[in-house]
């Protein structure tokens, strides 16, 4: 199965709507949220065409396709504008012979194996690193993305991660879990 999977839209409608053009070119079967889809944060700055409605209305024209999770930006306030569940602190999906933990990042997760993966967003950089009690992988922001690294959203197909610029879908790094 093939996921796209994203992080930190953080209400750029802008962005937004390019994540799901690349959703929809990708053929992927799920799109999956990190979380801090609506709101900017106190510590960001607004990003391009913010706008939390418009951002909410991309999203759930794709709510059959999502799956969520929590960031720590988004609140209760945010389940009564989007379609889908979003209150989730992590889910679990099989890759590659592995568990993907995925989550938003913000919170400790100290039970974790080496064969897990903790998938994850909310320091906004591309990261795939063997740590010592796990591999982590983040998927960068689509919106505000940190340290120099492009808008950017994941590809999970088959065991094969590969980041890509939302503004131009060319990919810029390719892993294998």
């Amino acid at each position: 199965m093939k996921y796209v999977i994203a992080s930190d839209i953080h209400g750029s409608a802008y962005y937004c709507r390019l994540l799901k053009e690349r959703y929809l070119q990708e053929g992927a079967q799920k799109l999956i949220l990190l979380g801090d889809l609506l709101y900017h944060g106190a510590r960001n700055a607004l990003p391009r065409d913010y706008s939390t409605l418009e951002t909410a209305a991309i999203l759930n024209s794709l709510k059959e396709h999502i799956v969520c999770v929590r960031g720590n930006c988004d609140s209760e306030v945010d389940g009564m504008v989007l379609e889908f569940p979003v209150t989730a602190a992590f889910a679990l999906l099989p890759a590659g012979g592995r568990t993907l933990i995925l989550t938003h990042g913000h919170n400790e997760y100290a039970h974790l194996s080496k064969n897990d993966v903790l998938v994850c967003g909310h320091f906004h950089v591309p990261a795939f690193e063997q740590r010592e009690n796990c591999l982590y992988v983040n998927c960068g922001s689509v919106s505000i993305p940190k340290e120099n690294s492009p808008h950017s959203y994941l590809v999970l197909d088959e065991n094969v991660l590969t980041w890509k610029d939302v503004e131009t879908g060319v990919p810029f790094r390719t892993e294998h879990l």
